[in-house]
């Protein structure tokens, strides 16, 4: 596998785990007893660290790119064993 897939690979579980890691850990103003600041909406954060989040969803992303490159490598699951559907009738001629 070329390294320029490798990085795609990474980029997408990335965003994908950084969208999956957004909600955890955040709290608003009423869980953290902290006054709201006018026109505020009530379901902000206000602890909002985007440099957590992101490194959280970096660890995440290069064990899921180390998991996909492996199966990739030594094929332990493919597409014929996910492949539960059954075979369509042979078609009458």
């Amino acid at each position: 596998m070329a390294w320029t897939s490798i990085a795609a690979i990474y980029f997408l579980f990335f965003v994908m785990s950084a969208f999956i890691m957004l909600p955890f850990g955040v709290r608003t103003a009423d869980e953290a007893g902290v006054a709201k600041v006018p026109g505020q909406a009530d379901s902000a954060p206000v602890n909002f660290q985007p440099g957590k989040v992101a490194t959280r969803a970096s660890v995440v992303a290069a064990v899921a790119t180390a998991l996909f490159v492996a199966n990739y490598q030594y094929g332990w699951i493919t597409a014929a064993d996910i492949d539960f559907l059954p075979k369509p009738p042979a078609a009458a001629r």
